[in-house]
């Protein structure tokens, strides 16, 4: 019988063991470090991978602008304190691009006031038909890496109208914006990878910024006390584990648990190959799938560098 694993679980989950819970390590001189008095990692009480965008260096040599571009995790677990702070931040749109039953399962009360603008579709994520073939318990490590980063590239075109939607609200200017899926990995990386690249940020920074999840998010918390992902399909992996992912990915072999829960750079590689390998890179993929003409490429970048 083929168990069926959430696309939360296993496509905005992704943290190995190792570098759980565990701060940020870059270098003062990296282009991934915080000069102060900015901060990579939003100081938040409740917040899951919530961090700034800003200070990557683009190409021309002018850096992405601070305070504008947010990628995030879930923010059900934002505190009062956190709802402050992010209004102080002006922070006017946010993306959610989770689907309706994770949304339900992890609602998102923003306080009343000025509340930012909620984007999001009411639709269903169903992975189930991407997962290894054959039995759960002969699935390797390998065959669980060449599943998730075969997922990748699919994602472009599942999530090609949010991100439309995203990028048109940059051009309007309509920021500072959030934008978050449940991990802030999967969908948020792919996301943040779009945008940097399109604010032209080199290619490297890019898969470091992805990586930077390894970092700052704590997976197997949100595994450990979180609520069953909302499209955890019915199944024998949700009765047998009472509606419990974390029970379900017991049951793997420890190295495709691994695989599932790693925030691999060859996962990201994959979405970007797809824009290498369109006519034209990846401005072409803007321009084609996307609908970013040359003059809104120069305008992002006029909006987002400095």
């Amino acid at each position: 019988m083929r168990l069926r694993f959430p696309a939360a679980a296993l496509l905005v989950l992704a943290l190995p063991p190792a570098a759980q819970a565990q701060p940020a390590h870059v270098s003062p001189a990296s282009p991934l470090a915080a000069p102060a008095p900015h901060q990579r990692l939003l100081p938040l009480e409740g917040g899951r991978n919530f961090r700034d965008l800003g200070g990557y260096r683009a190409q021309d040599g002018r850096h992405v602008k601070w305070g504008l571009l947010f990628r995030s995790g879930a923010m059900h677990g934002l505190t009062a304190a956190d709802y402050a702070y992010l209004e102080k931040r002006g922070i006017r749109v946010v993306c959610d691009f989770r689907d309706s039953r994770e949304r339900a399962a992890q609602p998102v009360n923003w306080p009343s006031g000025a509340p930012p603008r909620l984007l999001f579709d009411d639709y269903r994520l169903d992975m189930a038909g991407m997962m290894p073939k054959g039995p759960p318990s002969g699935w390797t490590e390998a065959d669980a890496r060449a599943t998730f980063t075969a997922s990748y590239p699919r994602m472009l075109g599942q999530f090609n109208g949010q991100y439309r939607r995203m990028f048109a609200e940059l051009l309007a200017g309509h920021a500072p914006l959030a934008f978050n899926c449940s991990a802030g990995k999967d969908r948020t990386g792919i996301a943040a990878a779009l945008i940097l690249t399109a604010l032209g940020v080199p290619r490297q920074t890019v898969i470091d910024d992805y990586m930077l999840t390894n970092n700052y998010l704590d997976a197997a918390k949100m595994l450990a006390h979180g609520p069953a992902p909302a499209n955890m399909g019915p199944g024998r992996a949700e009765k047998e584990a009472g509606g419990d992912p974390a029970a379900a990915l017991k049951g793997l072999p420890p190295g495709v648990v691994r695989a599932f829960l790693a925030a691999d750079p060859a996962y990201i590689e994959a979405a970007l190959a797809v824009l290498d390998r369109h006519s034209g890179g990846p401005e072409g993929y803007l321009r084609d799938e996307l609908g970013l003409k040359r003059a809104d490429i120069l305008r992002l970048r006029t909006l987002y560098l400095e």
